[in-house]
């Protein structure tokens, strides 16, 4: 296993759409503000940043091309790190509208959620009384009654469609039954390793963040796909900094960022991205390990390069 292998790679989630503006004055919504947050979580060590985009306006999430465009042009020219565009967006989109910042601007990286589930983000709504914007309360409670959709048939329309790009996908593995979803597509031929997998820990609905739950995790892909794959971990609100110690210390990968948790500490909102890379880091140093490069990530999870992207 070349020496670079061994090294830990950081990815930063700076917004996502999990999240609202009325929850931290800090979470990145406008296309500078993104930009930004993604440079500066770049510089603090972060190998891959993960990305959606928001309407500057009321920033609810925003799936269009045209949102994307300004940032991913500006991190381009700013930073080596590499770009990871979401094709889950939100849980109030088409499949179509999810995919096709993907499919435009061809990253190295996509991600994709190998599942339909209950995804819960209601309870937010126990701690935060008032909203900036008349969008938030009502797309936080029809988590309670909806699902974020990820057929068999999206997977594979989601896959397909990126086929022809070079881009890798980030596979996003909220329970064990993801996994063996993932096996199902390897399979058949239509996604092939090395795989990189992130488990997500925490969210209500995907399995729980106890260290019982990591250790199955990480066992169940070990058996189903023994050296085919990259493990990282990320764990929502709370459970984000426990987690990544728990898998780095087990050999994997982390994932940190505002779309995962505002916090950065016990009732202290993070005011950066940058202020959790740099938080994760030291966890990751202290054990006694080194994180990768961006040019380190792509050699690990065998990527086409950032020379190739349509962006």
């Amino acid at each position: 296993m070349a020496k670079a292998s061994r090294k830990v790679i950081i990815t930063c989630a700076v917004t996502g759409s999990i999240h609202t503006p009325s929850m931290s004055p800090h979470l990145p919504i406008t296309a500078e503000e993104i930009a930004d947050a993604a440079i500066g979580a770049a510089e603090a060590g972060a190998a891959v940043v993960h990305l959606h985009a928001r309407d500057p306006k009321d920033g609810r999430p925003d799936q269009s091309t045209e949102a994307f465009a300004p940032f991913l042009k500006v991190i381009k020219q700013r930073s080596n790190c590499v770009v990871n565009i979401t094709t889950g967006g939100a849980m109030t989109m088409t499949i179509e509208e999810r995919v096709r910042p993907a499919a435009t601007f061809k990253p190295e990286v996509a991600s994709l959620n190998m599942g339909t589930m209950n995804f819960g983000l209601y309870p937010m709504l126990e701690r935060q009384k008032e909203f900036k914007y008349d969008w938030e309360k009502p797309y936080l409670e029809g988590s309670r009654a909806g699902f974020f959709k990820n057929t068999f048939a999206d997977i594979e329309y989601i896959l397909t469609t990126c086929a022809a790009n070079g881009s890798r996908f980030e596979v996003e593995c909220y329970d064990i039954g993801h996994l063996y979803t993932l096996r199902h597509f390897a399979d058949r031929g239509i996604i092939k390793p090395p795989f990189f997998i992130q488990s997500v820990f925490g969210i209500l609905g995907g399995i729980g963040p106890h260290y019982e739950d990591v250790v199955m995790m990480k066992r169940t892909a070990d058996r189903l796909f023994g050296d085919q794959y990259r493990w990282s971990v990320l764990g929502a609100g709370r459970n984000q900094l426990p987690t990544a110690a728990m898998a780095a210390a087990m050999g994997g990968n982390v994932r940190v960022g505002m779309e995962d948790s505002l916090w950065i500490g016990p009732g202290k909102l993070a005011k950066s991205n940058a202020e959790q890379v740099t938080k994760v880091r030291q966890i990751i140093e202290g054990l006694g390990l080194e994180i990768a490069s961006a040019d380190e990530a792509r050699e690990i999870l065998s990527l086409k390069g950032g020379d190739k992207v349509d962006f």
